[in-house]
């Protein structure tokens, strides 16, 4: 018990440490948990051979990402997006699984192993890429679509190559008994001890029918009998009873797909896809979200902690060879295609770049085939350490896109419109801020100039007959050509902090004269429009918040006047503090941080107190007057 309890200490704190840390540098979860198991494996020896055994129970968190993946795609969904699913994606998985077999053949290795080995590269890290993606704001571009469509594609084929890895095992024959039963003989009899198998002993078509009648019990269970068992577990009231349900649907149905021979990653995907359009499809994923993300992470520390960097160290120009080879074969496949779908400039790049890696499905389908001898411990070794090492160069990759994104422009980028008209006022950013801003302005009557990057606000806008311009409102040509020089007030309503700044400090260093009114994301953007030299700002929630506070009062027994008087006291206090803080507010450094920032506030907010209660007090005194 104490060595459990030590080994689980071990590799939750290496994951604590090692996953934070990796975020904060941006080489995401997966490379922390990988990074965490080389550190506790390789360099300093803390686990040895039990993490196999502890791999093997993790392994179970795979199971839990197809079935989580499969909760996601909506059977319409998958039809919407069959031509990229189909065409690119496809093609991606096919054409790199045999340009991989052809080179692993010409090595010297058998077709079954070849083709074992074409499977594993054929993929790429969903984890890594879909978590870059996210955090630089690629996934809506057309490279950033392309890129997650592929990977979708990938991780839907890990299902059949899964179930297909058992076939090109050697030592197995697959024999008919003379009364027609089927009969698989293999070597490894141990893998097979205990189990309970629903289809040994019947003939070719009794397994087929079995094995129908298992996917049309998962179906039919998904869609009649899920809602009345969550029914009767919602009168129990427990929390963790949704807990326990979720696991027991995933657990049950994984054990079913074994008893009849098919993978049970097939039969909990089905599963999360038939469940897909269910009421209770997010209780699920909340569920299971975090025993998904701990045993996948549990997985990945244990491969980490497999890798035998011995072999890297005694052939370490090979292993170098055959990552940066497989690499290369990937991308070139990924080039090709991006242009054959009509992928060009940085979409192109993203695409080719974002795929070019081997991913953490990988790591499952070495670790199946060895089990079922389609390649041997050596060679499965040596595909782990390239598969890591080509994880583990992806941010490098993804730098090398953002140097190559900073020197090109894509073609199909929409130019920016021509400025054609001037006004008083110019209005920068046209979302639901700067959308009532330009109304009440034009319905007073002042002409306004609208500009806005976002080409699709522009054109709504047009729909509803307000003109605006297509282009970045921070280029100064821009805003020259809409009457910069003459104009009376500029309306700064960016929705990118940075940005706004940027455009307040050359505005106020421009037209000195010029009055700006500035939109604040919040009280530390407030300061830095104020010393950028915007002469109004307005926090984009401060004044709709004033208004709920006093519907609030209204409620709580305060008259109309008095919640009135509250919002009013509250309002000039606040734009009083907010001027005297920003004498202390220093740029860079949270506010938290600075003491003589925290004090005076303390300091100011008792005032506010004082000032309500007094205001208070003497509403009191003049009414007992009045009586």
């Amino acid at each position: 018990m104490e060595s459990f309890l030590l080994q689980a200490t071990i590799y939750l704190g290496a994951a604590v440490i090692a996953v934070p840390l990796a975020a904060r540098l941006g080489l995401g979860s997966v490379l922390g948990y990988l990074l965490a198991g080389i550190v506790i494996g390789p360099v300093t020896g803390l686990v040895g051979t039990e993490s196999q055994d502890i791999q093997h129970f993790a392994e179970f968190g795979v199971v839990m990402m197809l079935f989580l993946i499969g909760l996601e795609l909506e059977p319409r969904t998958l039809w919407d997006m069959r031509k990229r699913l189909i065409g690119l994606g496809g093609l991606q998985v096919v054409l790199t699984m045999l340009a991989v077999m052809g080179v692993s053949m010409a090595l010297g290795y058998d077709w079954a192993t070849s083709l074992a080995i074409g499977m594993v590269f054929a993929l790429s890290s969903t984890a890594i890429v879909l978590q870059t993606l996210t955090e630089k704001k690629l996934m809506q571009t057309g490279g950033g679509r392309s890129t997650f469509s592929v990977l979708l594609t990938q991780d839907i084929a890990v299902i059949p190559m899964l179930a297909l890895l058992p076939l090109l095992a050697a030592p197995a024959v697959m024999t008919f008994a003379p009364d027609g039963s089927m009969h698989i003989v293999t070597d490894d009899a141990h893998d097979s001890h205990g189990a309970i198998s629903l289809v040994e002993g019947l003939p070719g078509w009794g397994v087929t029918l079995v094995t129908i009648g298992a996917v049309a019990a998962i179906i039919l269970a998904g869609v009649f009998l899920t809602r009345p068992v969550f029914r009767y577990i919602h009168h129990a009231r427990l929390r963790e009873m949704y807990t326990a349900l979720a696991l027991l649907l995933v657990v049950s149905i994984a054990v079913l797909m074994g008893m009849v021979g098919l993978s049970p990653a097939l039969g909990t995907f089905l599963a999360g896809v038939v469940l897909a359009n269910s009421e209770f499809r997010h209780e699920l994923e909340s569920d299971l979200e975090p025993f998904k993300g701990l045993l996948l992470g549990l997985f990945f520390i244990t491969v980490g902690a497999g890798i035998n960097f011995s072999l890297f160290f005694a052939e370490p120009m090979y292993i170098l060879t055959l990552t940066l080879g497989v690499m290369a074969i990937k991308g070139i496949i990924l080039y090709g295609l991006g242009r054959l779908f009509k992928l060009k400039g940085k979409d192109q790049w993203l695409f080719t770049l974002g795929l070019a890696q081997a991913g953490e499905f990988g790591f499952v389908l070495v670790s199946f085939s060895s089990q079922q001898g389609v390649m041997s411990d050596g060679l499965a070794g040596q595909l782990l350490l390239v598969i890591a090492l080509s994880m583990l160069i992806t941010p490098l990759l993804f730098i090398v896109y953002d140097l190559l994104s900073r020197t090109m422009t894509d073609p199909d980028d929409p130019q920016h419109d021509e400025v054609d008209e001037q006004g008083a006022v110019i209005i920068a950013g046209i979302g639901r801020f700067g959308q009532i801003v330009n109304r009440l302005v034009q319905s007073a009557g002042f002409k306004t100039v609208v500009i806005d990057s976002n080409l699709q606000t522009v054109q709504m806008m047009r729909k509803f007959g307000f003109r605006g311009f297509f282009g970045d409102p921070t280029r100064p040509d821009l805003l020259s050509a809409a009457g910069f020089d003459q104009a009376r007030v500029l309306v700064v309503a960016i929705d990118n902090k940075a940005s706004a700044t940027k455009l307040v400090a050359y505005a106020r260093k421009a037209r000195p004269d010029l009055h700006i009114v500035a939109r604040a994301r919040d009280r530390v953007h407030v300061y830095e429009l104020y010393d950028a030299g915007a002469n109004d700002i307005v926090r984009e929630m401060f004044d709709s918040s004033l208004r709920a506070g006093r519907y609030a009062l209204e409620n709580l027994g305060l008259s109309e006047f008095e919640a009135a008087e509250a919002e009013q006291t509250f309002y000039h206090h606040d734009r009083t503090t907010m001027r005297e803080l920003a004498s202390l507010w220093k740029p860079g450094v949270p506010v938290a941080d600075l003491p003589e920032y925290v004090a005076r506030s303390r300091e100011l907010n008792a005032g506010l107190e004082t000032a309500l209660a007094t205001r208070q007090q003497n509403n009191e005194n003049k009414e007992n007057k009045e009586d």
